[in-house]
C-alpha cells in the first residue's frame, strides 16, 4: 500500500488537473512541501535537553535553537529534510570536546519550529535570522539544509561567515521538482501548474534556484562532500556545485550513502573547521 501510494496520489491529482488546474497544483504542491516526519521523538529529547534552548522569530514563525557553548569559534548546523537537530549528534559531541561554540537550528516544519510546510527559500530566511542573531564563523548544512545555506549567504553575505561544509547538497530546485513530478507521475497540466506557483510566489523561474549559480558569488572557503552512491541526490549535483563555487574543495566518499553519517565525515569536518 506504501508504495502505491504516489501513484494514487499522481492519479487522482491528474484526473482533478483536467476539471480543476490551478487546484490540483496547488494540493501538489502543498504535498510537496508538508514533510512526513521530523519532530522530536524522547531519544531525540533527551540528547538536546543537554542543550541551551532559545527561540527567535522569522514573521509568524517561531524557529528553534540550540546552543552547546564553548570558547573557541562559533559553527552553525542546519539539517535536512524531514530531520532535526538531533542529526547531528556525534558531530556535536566531537566539536563540543574540541571547545567549539555549537548553535544549531531546527527548519520550518520541524524539530521544535513552527510551521506546517517547508521549502529551502524559507528555510534560508530561518538561517539568515539564526546566523545573524550569532555570526557563526563556519555553517555545516545537510542535504537541502545546504542548498538553503548556499541560498542564504548569496542572499545576505553576511560577513562573519568564513566557511561552509555542504554535505550531499543538491544544486538545481529545477531537478528536485523533476524528481517529484516523476515520482507521483504528474501530468504535464500539474507540472507545468507547479513552475507558475513558484513564479507567483517568489517572482522567480524554478531554474533562478541554482546552489551552483548562487555560490559563484560565495567567497567562504567551502568543502563538499559527497557520496557516489547517494540516491536520493546524484553525484552530479556536487560536481556541479563544485564547478561553479571556486573557492571550494570537493571530496567524494563511497559506500555512505546520503546520510553521510560517519566518524570519517565529522573528522573531515573538524579538520577543515581547524585548518
Amino acid at each position: 500500500m506504501k508504495k502505491a501510494l504516489p501513484k494514487i496520489i499522481g492519479t487522482s491529482l491528474n484526473t482533478i488537473s483536467y476539471i480543476a488546474p490551478k487546484y490540483a497544483s496547488t494540493k501538489a504542491l502543498n504535498i510537496f512541501a508538508t514533510p512526513r516526519k521530523g519532530r522530536l521523538n524522547q531519544t531525540h529529547k533527551s540528547f538536546l535537553e543537554k542543550a541551551e534552548q532559545s527561540t527567535l522569530e522569522y514573521q509568524d514563525y517561531t524557529i528553534q535553537t540550540y546552543q552547546w557553548k564553548g570558547e573557541k569559534q562559533t559553527i552553525l548546523l542546519a539539517h535536512g529534510w524531514e530531520s532535526n537537530t538531533y542529526r547531528w549528534k556525534s558531530l556535536i559531541t566531537k566539536l563540543h570536546k574540541d571547545g567549539h561554540n555549537i548553535i544549531a537550528l531546527d527548519a520550518p516544519a520541524h524539530g521544535q519550529s513552527s510551521g506546517t510546510q517547508f521549502n529551502a527559500i524559507l528555510y534560508s530566511e530561518f538561517i539568515n535570522v539564526v546566523a545573524s542573531h550569532y555570526q557563526p564563523k563556519v555553517i555545516v548544512g545537510h542535504s537541502v539544509g545546504g542548498m538553503s545555506t548556499v541560498f542564504f549567504q548569496y542572499k545576505y553575505q553576511l560577513k562573519s561567515i568564513e566557511k561552509l561544509v555542504l554535505l550531499g547538497a543538491p544544486s538545481e530546485f529545477t531537478k528536485i521538482f523533476k524528481n517529484y513530478v516523476n515520482m507521483l507521475s504528474y501530468n504535464r497540466k500539474i507540472e507545468n501548474g507547479l513552475n507558475r506557483l513558484v513564479v507567483d510566489r517568489y517572482d522567480k523561474e524554478p531554474a533562478f534556484f541554482s546552489s551552483a549559480n548562487f555560490s559563484k558569488e560565495i567567497k567562504a572557503e567551502g568543502l563538499i562532500i559527497h557520496d557516489k552512491s547517494d540516491r536520493i541526490i546524484n553525484y552530479d549535483e556536487a560536481e556541479l556545485i563544485a564547478k561553479h563555487y571556486k573557492n571550494s574543495t570537493l571530496k567524494t566518499t563511497e559506500g555512505l550513502g546520503h546520510s553521510l553519517k560517519h566518524d570519517s565525515i565529522d573528522d573531515e569536518i573538524l579538520n577543515f573547521i581547524n585548518s
